[in-house]
């Protein structure tokens, strides 16, 4: 929970660089291919997160790597993330400027999970509907779960909306269980 305040107090502080700067989506594309070239090889990842690499090493090979490709902000943010040795945190604060992004741009998160791909009519339909329900518009994220058997799970910020036939049997088999607890005292 500390990382993830701390994350989130970086990713403010960087987003308010993009916003003062006016590069809110390049800053977030830097930050998004820094983060993709660390993870996509395992030795850069090793050497990124790795607390024995010297912080200079750390330093000039990034530096090196990204001087010409990374927006200033994104560049600088990812050299003073090597400086205070919270190379780690790089992800969560992709993710926390993400948000903030989202939110600036006057949308929220939207991921709809089925138990298949939903057509494109239907999805436009089930959006165009929860805009107007919640007064929002949403960034939409579409995964397919064949476990769930049937129906939507719709995630909105920190609701959850489970019309799914897994969930109504998880929460029937709940009610059993706790009726039968109830029945043995």
């Amino acid at each position: 929970m500390q990382n993830q305040t701390v994350a989130r107090r970086y990713a403010i502080a960087i987003f308010g660089l993009a916003k003062e700067r006016e590069k809110i989506e390049a800053v977030g594309r830097g930050l998004h291919a820094a983060l993709d070239a660390i993870t996509a090889n395992d030795d850069v990842r090793r050497l990124f997160t790795s607390p024995v690499a010297g912080r200079e090493t750390k330093r000039k090979f990034f530096a090196d790597a990204f001087s010409r490709s990374l927006d200033e902000v994104a560049l600088h943010s990812v050299l003073l993330l090597i400086r205070k040795r919270r190379e780690a945190l790089l992800a969560p604060i992709v993710a926390e400027y993400d948000k903030l992004a989202l939110a600036a741009s006057g949308r929220e998160p939207l991921e709809i999970t089925s138990a298949r791909k939903l057509a494109p009519a239907e999805l436009d339909q089930l959006v165009a509907r929860l805009s107007r329900l919640y007064g929002r518009s949403f960034e939409v994220k579409t995964t397919v779960d064949p476990a769930l058997l049937g129906g939507l799970r719709i995630t909105m910020s920190d609701r959850r909306i489970d019309g799914t036939v897994a969930g109504r049997l998880d929460e029937f088999a709940r009610d059993l269980f706790g009726k039968k607890e109830l029945s043995l005292t």
